[in-house]
Formats: structure tokens, sequence, C-alpha cells
């Protein structure tokens, strides 16, 4: 596949990026600096230096793409929230349907609020909502899109070890869910490339 990765110089995208590589897939990557992507890079890479928050930089990267994924943080910005409507409607210009996002686990459903986020309810214990609301608008926007879209969603997520064990559910945290690996939550959302179980579906993950 031709694949476009956003946020390939992250934690969770630098293992997306080499799960695609050793798969043979195309990569277009679209960074701020290259110079941060892991080493070495193999001629399968297209690196484009530019910023999601650019139109025309999206764009150009959109082109020729079969699917992309996003690993886009928050980091103290609004890059997720307004960068996703320019990657969402790059997606609708070139005709590719298929986005996978890793989210956290504070935009799944409430089991003690059903009509809640969990970060908008006494499940969730971060104090501080900025990084879930950022990621709860990049929801609302996928939801709307009418692509199909995936939005993987990590509960607390140390670098951790590769384990290939672990727990999903379709829209909640899985019970007494505490934590998964940064190694395990990119192999889970890289798996979904090839998965058409959780289409329109936010999907926690947990050990």
């Amino acid at each position: 596949m031709k694949l476009l990765l956003f946020g390939a110089t992250g934690r969770v995208g630098s293992h997306l990026l080499r799960h695609a590589l050793e798969d043979g897939h195309e990569v277009t990557v679209l960074v701020r600096s290259a110079d941060k992507l892991p080493q070495p890079l193999t001629k399968n890479v297209r690196v484009l230096t530019g910023n999601v928050l650019n139109e025309q930089d999206v764009r150009l990267a959109m082109q020729g793409v079969d699917a992309v994924i996003s690993a886009l943080g928050t980091d103290g910005t609004t890059t997720l929230s307004e960068g996703m409507p320019l990657i969402l409607g790059a997606m609708k210009q070139e005709g590719v349907s298929r986005i996978i996002t890793v989210g956290t686990a504070g935009i799944l459903q409430s089991r003690v609020s059903p009509d809640l986020l969990r970060y908008q309810s006494s499940e969730s214990r971060q104090k501080l909502t900025r990084a879930a609301e950022e990621h709860h608008k990049a929801y609302l926007l996928l939801e709307q899109s009418g692509l199909d879209w995936t939005i993987v969603c990590p509960t607390y997520l140390p670098d951790g070890s590769y384990t290939g064990h672990y727990r999903v559910e379709a829209d909640y945290l899985p019970v007494d869910g505490l934590q998964i690996s940064v190694p395990d939550t990119a192999e889970f959302t890289y798996r979904q490339l090839g998965c058409s179980d959780y289409l329109r579906v936010r999907v926690g993950i947990a050990y």
C-alpha cells in the first residue's frame, strides 16, 4: 500500500513507520524536521518537510496514497484539532477513504456516566482535560466526515515493551485497564490497516 503517516517522529509514530516499512509499504511522512526521523531510512520512505497546519503541504502529501495513519499528539498545542480538518479535506479531494488515528482513552464512553465521555466524568483520573478536549474535537470531525475512520484510544501510555497481549473494546476502555505500552499500541493501530472490525469506532486498548 501507499500510506501517509502523520506524527512519524513521535513515540507511537516511529513504531508505525517501522511496521509499515518492514511490510514493504511505501510511506509518505510529513514532518517539520526530517532529522528527528528514526534512522536509517529506506528507499520506500518519501519525506516531505512541512506542517500539517499548511493546507498545501497536506494536499501534496496526500497525493497518490491509499490510506492515512495519524499519530499526531497534542503537546500543549492545537495542532491536532486545527490539522485534522486539513487532513480530512485533502482525503476527500484525493478520494482517500481510510484513516486510522491514535487518540486517548479520555474520549471513550464513561461506564459510570454513559452519556458522558471518560474525561468528562468521575471515571477519569486526569485533572487536566486540555489534551482530551483536543482529541474530542478530532473525534467529532472524524465522526462527521463520512470517511472510514478508526480511533485507537490507549489509556496511560508508558514506553514499555512489546508483549503482543492486550485487551480491546469498542467505545469503552476494557474493565480495570490501567496502562498499555507504546509498542503494543502501535502494533494494534497498524493492524487496523488490514482490518474492518472497527470502522467508524473508537477502540479502547489496555492490558
